[in-house]
């Protein structure tokens, strides 16, 4: 592992993220080869191998001189009952694999609005839903983080208005009861939900999985922003970076940091660009605050 300075977390490569794909070994070559510190693991594909191909394919990772990241969570929890069912039949597979490859973080996203489901019912649904995940989850030692998503353009899209703020997923974690579930947290979307750095600090380490970093286009009002139109960390400074990194590093966060731009522009470079350019600013954004 490089020197990281002061800081705990590490610069984490999910190659969707960032418009790349990439398979878990070359996933692995990619991050140890442009300078990511943590890369992502699949967990679908995870669950193809038996025990001695996930040690190896491990011992391959700290080879390196890589972590695990977070995995990102394959039951479809947003839709339908059967969708839901269905996911959950292969989950404690997964959550099996994942232990045995020494993961321990998982997130996901949640909808911000709905055309059908009333705040209450949205509200249960996400409640017995996630924590019947993080139940599975919790099972094999592996923690759960819920991202709310903060753009006005979002939650106020649909007929019913849903969470969008660190507020109101605080109710949702509380609701569900389970020690397991914290936050992905999102500079983007605690910039649109008009968060701080007070906000950030009512957490601790332990409540966070993992983290996003981005930043925001010129030019546009809060209100205004569109959730897959930003900008790669520290690109404009219209996000705080150095605000958010500082407030994470004083709760002692120990986690990955994924680049979440959702760029057009990037996307269309070749993806030795993509990695370069990307890991680059991740870079420049931890120097803002002082970790490097």
């Amino acid at each position: 592992m490089q020197s990281r300075g002061k800081r705990k977390y590490t610069i984490h490569l999910t190659p969707g993220s960032i418009g790349v794909k990439a398979e878990q070994r070359e996933l692995i070559d990619l991050a140890h080869h442009y300078g990511y510190e943590a890369a992502e693991p699949q967990p679908a594909y995870l669950a193809t191998l038996k025990d001695d191909e996930i040690k190896a394919l491990t011992e391959y990772l700290r080879s390196r001189q890589l972590v695990w990241g977070a995995s990102g969570l394959t039951v479809e929890f947003r839709q339908t009952d059967e969708m839901f069912a269905e996911g959950m039949k292969k989950l404690p597979a997964q959550a099996a694999a994942l232990k045995k490859a020494g993961v321990t973080r998982v997130g996901t996203w949640m909808r911000p609005s709905h055309d059908t489901w009333t705040y209450r019912q949205h509200f249960d649904i996400y409640a017995r839903r996630l924590g019947a995940v993080a139940d599975v989850l919790g099972g094999h030692g592996l923690r759960l983080g819920l991202e709310y998503v903060g753009p006005k353009l979002n939650w106020s899209a649909m007929k019913h208005p849903f969470i969008h703020t660190m507020a109101e997923t605080k109710e949702l974690i509380a609701a569900m009861g389970k020690k397991n579930v914290g936050f992905v947290l999102d500079s983007w979307h605690w910039y649109t939900a008009g968060e701080g750095k007070a906000d950030l600090l009512t957490l601790k380490n332990a409540d966070v999985v993992s983290v996003d970093l981005n930043d925001a286009p010129l030019g546009r009002k809060v209100e205004e922003q569109i959730d897959n139109q930003r900008e790669l960390p520290a690109a404009t400074g219209v996000i705080d970076i150095a605000t958010f990194l500082n407030a994470l590093q004083e709760i002692g966060y120990d986690g990955p940091i994924r680049p979440e731009p959702f760029n057009a522009p990037l996307r269309a470079m070749p993806r030795e660009q993509i990695l370069t350019v990307t890991v680059e600013a991740m870079r420049k954004a931890f120097g803002m605050a002082g970790a490097a």
